[in-house]
């Protein structure tokens, strides 16, 4: 991970030196850097660059509740430690009389084409209803080896087809956690339930061919936890699916959950392929449920799922 940071700030070097003005600093908290803040290096940042954009957050605990609009693109941070670099705020619904769910985030990104990677994003109001930590408007972003932690509502996918790759990350939470109408794919996550309720809550239009997919991750819980559904329908049409994920005993038999409407019963698609551990029950899952053929698996690669009109791969910015 070292040498993955020195390349990093060799670029960093090389581009500064160069013709194409690629905008890149060191934000350090102690102020240490280019910057203090975090949101004061995103201001000073240039609108639709045609050029790569880089921030290097050194360790911190970087108090902010941050912004990135949807005029910045081609942007990475990246951190030097995930532990230690953190991006924390607690703001939650009902704080105020302005704050709802969809502005309680820590972190909203509304431009395209950003990487995050070795960062911890935080919400950190606790257990007091909705309080999202990552809250996600624009298309093509992706999160590497970062962890997003919150309570009810810790990441927001909140643009219809807009699309999301989780890579190597742990994320935790309370109820629908992992919520919204955006497709989403996250490959080789850890994902923490801290208490007996929902891990998704999709709300994937009727159009949308896919909405949330999980591919190689671990449901987990905290000790006390013991009765977790994989996820119940925000919206009627919601789509969730887990390829070869490892579910410990937490996750209740029956899997999924219909939030009290017979109707979304009929068009949801919730579906399993290859769920092995104690939570893996194939028998005993909701009769609405699927469980996929072989033949059906490779509609949902990384590819089927998120190429897009743009061929899309992010396991090309990941390597």
């Amino acid at each position: 991970m070292k040498l993955r940071f020195i390349n990093i700030l060799i670029t960093m070097f090389m581009l500064a030196n160069t013709s194409v003005c690629a905008a890149s600093y060191v934000v350090s908290a102690d102020g240490n850097g280019d910057y203090k803040s975090i949101q004061a290096a995103i201001d000073n940042l240039r609108a639709f660059s045609p050029v790569p954009h880089t921030l290097y957050l050194k360790p911190g605990i970087y108090k902010e509740k941050i912004v990135l609009p949807t005029w910045l693109t081609n942007l990475t941070v990246i951190g030097e430690d995930v532990d230690n670099t953190i991006i924390v705020w607690s703001d939650y619904s009902g704080k105020t009389k302005h704050l709802t769910t969809f502005n309680s985030y820590t972190l909203l990104i509304s431009g395209s084409d950003i990487l995050f990677e070795n960062i911890t994003i935080k919400n950190d109001a606790g257990p007091v209803g909705q309080a999202v930590a990552l809250h996600i408007e624009g298309d093509r972003v992706v999160f590497n080896n970062c962890k997003i932690l919150g309570d009810q509502d810790t990441i927001y996918l909140g643009r219809e087809g807009a699309r999301a790759f989780f890579y190597n990350c742990f994320i935790n939470g309370t109820t629908d956690f992992i919520f919204g109408p955006s497709t989403a794919y996250f490959k080789n996550c850890t994902i923490q339930s801290k208490r007996n309720s929902y891990i998704t809550a999709a709300s994937t239009p009727e159009a949308i061919k896919h909405g949330f997919v999980f591919e190689n991750c671990k449901l987990e819980a905290e000790p006390s936890v013991t009765k977790v559904y994989l996820g119940r329908p925000w919206r009627d049409y919601a789509k969730t699916v887990f390829i070869n994920c490892e579910m410990d005993k937490h996750i209740r038999a029956e899997g999924w959950h219909n939030w009290g409407r017979v109707d979304a019963e009929k068009r949801t698609f919730y579906a399993e392929y290859g769920s092995t551990g104690e939570g893996a029950n194939d028998e005993e899952r909701v009769k609405w449920s699927h469980i996929l053929k072989n033949k059906e698996i490779k509609n949902y690669s990384i590819e089927k799922v998120l190429n897009g009109y743009d061929n899309w791969n992010p396991l090309e910015i990941v390597k």
